[in-house]
């Protein structure tokens, strides 16, 4: 039997990366050769575009492997379950590409902006990120959208001469535009596609994390007209509760995923963001509370441990002092930590001051 890849015709084996978006994208996507480029330019790759460069750029940094150490919303110390930084990446990846897939949008500019669309976080969620905008208000402040900028344009190092990973124009857009979505601008439709696929990822994951850990209940999430509308289209009460709480999540994202594919068709030219499902009044769990507040302290006696001994700092930081300011490169430093990481430094540090009668406190 002749194999099925030999009955593919030749022409389409010998087509180009250009010729084949020429093929497959629809009018209003975003084609590759029109690319503004980078900063630095390069000579153009003979098999790959340049977001499928970005992508590996992207996928092959210190950073995003560093994502794996992250967590999403819930702690380790809750068990090992639910989501990290990274899990979470490579499913808003997956979305966005589906949807741009339905949608003949670039796939490759959505998955080079989606794999780097939460490269930023610091260790411990967006506890963490506060903590780090509390200790760096007089800087400016700390943003873990802008913090990704940074990474990929100067903290992150190839084996080039300069500094960052000198990725395209295009894929900085839709970092910017996460660092500032009141802006007003109108974005292209590969952007409104990640966000959108990380605002479902939320909506669905997060409430999977939750119940498995047991800080909602089934009871909870009735009043929520999303869920509401999944349990139409899924038997959920005909389920056991491992199932149950499976078929949940795979409702919540079809609900969605139909709802923006449908809006979509109808008026491409002006895709917007659907609106973010409210949570009711549901109230943050007394024990991921405590979590939280433990957390954000261990960040902010790290951050005024190195800002009163600076020399702790790596030396590879210190060279950033002069021209970043030390407040700004230790919220680097720490905000590049994975969870673990962060807990050893502070386990040292408590150590430190015993050894020599310091009070971190």
């Amino acid at each position: 039997m002749t194999p099925p890849f030999a009955l593919r015709p030749k022409l389409i084996d010998s087509l180009s990366w250009q010729q084949r978006e020429r093929l497959l994208l629809a009018p209003y996507a975003f084609f590759s050769e029109c690319s503004r480029g980078r900063v630095h330019d390069e000579e153009p790759h003979p098999y790959r575009n340049p977001y499928q460069r970005d992508r590996d750029r992207v996928l092959h940094s210190a950073a995003f492997r560093r994502l794996s150490g992250k967590m999403q919303v819930f702690t380790g110390d809750m068990g090992d379950y639910h989501r990290t930084r990274l899990t979470h990446t490579h499913e808003v990846s997956s979305l966005a590409r589906t949807i741009g897939r339905a949608l003949r949008l670039n796939e490759d500019l959505i998955e080079a902006m989606a794999l780097l669309h939460d490269i930023g976080h610091p260790p411990y969620g967006h506890c963490g990120e506060d903590a780090l905008e509390s200790c760096t208000k007089d800087v400016g402040g700390f943003s873990h959208n802008q913090f990704a900028l940074d990474l990929v344009t100067r903290i992150e190092q190839r084996y080039t001469g300069y500094p960052g990973l000198n990725l395209t124009y295009e894929v900085l857009a839709g970092q910017e535009f996460r660092s500032d979505k009141d802006s007003g601008r109108t974005q292209m439709l590969e952007i409104q596609v990640v966000d959108m696929a990380d605002s479902m990822a939320y909506d669905a994951h997060d409430v999977d994390d939750a119940l498995k850990l047991g800080l909602l209940n089934w009871r909870q999430l009735d009043g929520l007209a999303l869920v509401q509308r999944a349990k139409r289209i899924a038997p959920l009460d005909q389920c056991g509760p491992q199932n149950r709480r499976q078929m949940l999540v795979h409702a919540l994202l079809d609900v969605q995923m139909q709802d923006f594919l449908s809006h979509s068709e109808e008026t491409l030219a002006d895709v917007q963001q659907l609106d973010s499902q409210s949570m009711c009044d549901m109230r943050i769990h007394p024990k991921l509370a405590e979590i939280r507040q433990r957390a954000a302290t261990r960040i902010h006696q790290l951050f005024r441990l190195l800002k009163t001994h600076p020399q702790r700092l790596p030396d590879r930081f210190l060279g950033h002092v002069n021209e970043y300011g030390l407040e700004r490169t230790i919220a680097c430093y720490i905000a590049g930590m994975t969870d673990r990481f962060c807990d050893d430094q502070y386990v040292l540090l408590l150590e430190l001051g015993r050894d020599k009668g310091i009070d971190w406190s």
